[in-house]
């Protein structure tokens, strides 16, 4: 199937609260019309709770409660929607990070990162999922996915990106603070950049985190961006752009180091 000319996407930059019921409840209200691809924020679900909590009673199966809500929603909309959820996991104590697509693309990624970082340990309540690229197929396209600090490990862009995405997709909630949103305003230009692929990047708004949602084009161009309050952004996505800018710029064919394996085995 010949890739669409272009994609439509939204932004949902909401605040997740406590309870999974109420957040459950407010997908309807939030996912919009009229988009090919909607996407939340990292751990819409459920938030994380104060510093260092337990988000294991919280965590749900991939066929449970959140998923089946945004299953429907997406079905109503006609469109592939992209939300966070803590999933039950092996290890009952550490669940998983895990976004999930539901609707026209399904699939999921659990967060590879862990954010041990700013004074926080995820990893103490968390598992890391496997080392394997998540890209899906939508209309053509090809949806990387990323989580939150993922961001900071340009590796996995570019593993994502050899493995075909075209689009890096990046839910978060990414903690406010010093240097914070200049740090994620940087981050999502340049793994367009060096990358020569669109990024469509959504956090939780502020006070707890930064917001500024945006999506950056394959030249780094930040074609839209919300301010640190809850917003609904849309953008298109284009080929042309795309194509153009890896015409222009054709960093990835011009690499010396070689093409690795998408990500090294672990161990």
């Amino acid at each position: 199937m010949s890739a669409r000319p272009s994609l439509t996407v939204a932004l949902v930059q909401e605040a997740s609260g406590l309870d999974p019921a109420a957040n459950r409840a407010h997908l309807p209200g939030l996912v919009p019309e009229g988009a090919d691809l909607v996407v939340l924020p990292e751990a819409f679900a459920r938030d994380f709770g104060e510093p260092g909590s337990d988000v294991s009673p919280h965590a749900e199966p991939l066929d449970g409660p959140f998923a089946t809500a945004l299953a429907g929603v997406a079905a109503e909309r006609g469109a592939t929607v992209v939300a966070g959820m803590f999933e039950r996991g092996d290890d009952p104590d550490r669940p998983f990070n895990t976004l999930l697509a539901r609707g026209t693309a399904v699939g999921g990624y659990r967060k590879i990162h862990l954010y041990d970082s700013f004074g926080h340990r995820e990893s103490d309540r968390l598992s890391a999922g496997a080392l394997e690229p998540a890209v899906l197929d939508l209309h053509g396209w090809r949806l990387g996915l990323m989580t939150c600090y993922d961001l900071r490990f340009p590796e996995l862009a570019r593993a994502l990106v050899d493995a075909g995405a075209e689009v890096l997709v990046v839910p978060a909630a990414w903690v406010a603070g010093p240097r914070k949103v200049d740090h994620w305003r940087t981050l999502v230009r340049a793994r367009a950049i060096e990358n020569t692929c669109w990024v469509v990047a959504v956090g939780q708004p502020a006070p707890r985190y930064t917001g500024h949602s945006m999506v950056v084009d394959p030249l780094g161009d930040v074609v839209v961006e919300a301010g640190d309050e809850p917003a609904l952004l849309h953008a298109e996505l284009t080929r042309a752009a795309l194509d153009e800018a890896r015409r222009t710029n054709p960093s990835l064919a011009n690499r010396r180091l070689g093409r690795p394996s998408p990500l090294a085995a672990d161990g």
